[in-house]
């Protein structure tokens, strides 16, 4: 799991919570069940079973892979549109091309992030390169649905393709954790990401036996993805592994700490961090738009299927399904 890393961490700005803070408690543990995505590439399913008013303003959320293709097996999505919100894409090792209608996309790998604003809605089109497909390898990845208020939702689809190299790294006092803040901002270090919705998304590696207590925002909610390893979260230490979510309350601090010892082909806890301003509008969700009536739902769909939010490039065709 390279992402991004550094020698030393001592090396790196330090970050810890206040004398004052909060701790937030944790208010439930939720295991991801598993399922496929597009051409049928393996997912874990983050959010699943968690009522939404502890997830605004994040929809949903899926850890790709981690899997060892072999030659020939990586798979990606058919072209699909979307409206109403923005997708994150951030590619831990692998690689994956995107392409959208309006000429926007590109090429992401080891710690890369695209972040498609789908705004008033557009086509796109996520797969590995060909070299990829040919040679197998390992990919693995989340991709992360974040909503947009009803003032955006219509506004013009954009992208930002955000480099690894970029993105705030940032440790703890005792260097046993390398956070790589990817958008929002953590003890005053802001990520590369910008968002229309405030959230905050740090990727944390967490060296065993480590613990790391980071402030957080008192208005944004708290959630805690274990990508891979084992740990404990929250003052109360309550166990997490590898596919399992944490929620957590109110307060302005949480703590993550991994457990001193860990799987053979896992050397420490890898942890996806993150909190949002919850929008507190009604959402109206199906398929791959984001709205916040029913009636808006059905125009989305109205204008997919009328080519209101673009074409397939000529170089292409749309595939069947790609809803």
């Amino acid at each position: 799991m390279p992402a991004v890393t550094v020698e030393n961490p001592l090396t790196l700005p330090r970050v810890t919570a206040p004398t004052d803070a909060v701790a937030r408690p944790v208010l439930t543990v939720t295991t991801a069940p598993s399922g496929f995505e597009g051409e049928g590439f393996p997912v874990r399913r983050a959010f699943a079973g968690i009522n939404y008013r502890h997830l605004d303003p994040f929809i949903m959320m899926d850890q790709m892979g981690e899997v060892e293709y072999a030659p020939g097996e990586p798979k990606g999505t058919p072209w699909h549109p979307h409206r109403g919100f923005e997708t994150v894409t951030y590619i831990i090792d692998g690689t994956f091309d995107h392409q959208d209608s309006n000429g926007g996309g590109g090429t992401i790998t080891n710690g890369d992030t695209q972040w498609m604003t789908a705004g008033s809605g557009l086509l796109h089109i996520e797969a590995p390169p060909e070299s990829l497909v040919v040679s197998g390898g390992l990919f693995h990845g989340l991709q992360l649905w974040v909503n947009l208020p009803a003032k955006d939702k219509m506004m013009a689809p954009r992208y930002q393709d955000i480099r690894g190299g970029n993105v705030q790294l940032l440790t703890t006092p005792d260097g046993g954790a390398l956070l790589r803040v990817i958008a929002g901002e953590l003890d005053g270090h802001q990520g590369p990401g910008i968002t229309h919705t405030p959230i905050t998304m740090i990727h944390a590696t967490i060296a065993p036996g480590a613990e790391i207590t980071l402030p957080w925002r008192a208005d944004f909610n708290g959630l805690a993805y274990v990508l891979a390893g084992r740990g404990s979260v929250g003052s109360e230490r309550r166990p997490v592994h590898t596919g399992q979510t944490a929620v957590f309350g109110a307060g302005s601090s949480l703590t993550v700490r991994a457990d001193e010892r860990q799987d053979s082909h896992t050397p420490d806890l890898e942890v996806v961090l993150l909190g949002g301003q919850p929008i507190r509008e009604p959402m109206a969700h199906y398929g791959p738009f984001v709205m916040n009536t029913k009636d808006e739902l059905m125009q989305a769909f109205e204008d997919f299927q009328k080519g209101r939010l673009g074409t397939v490039p000529a170089v292409h065709g749309m595939t069947e399904g790609g809803l």
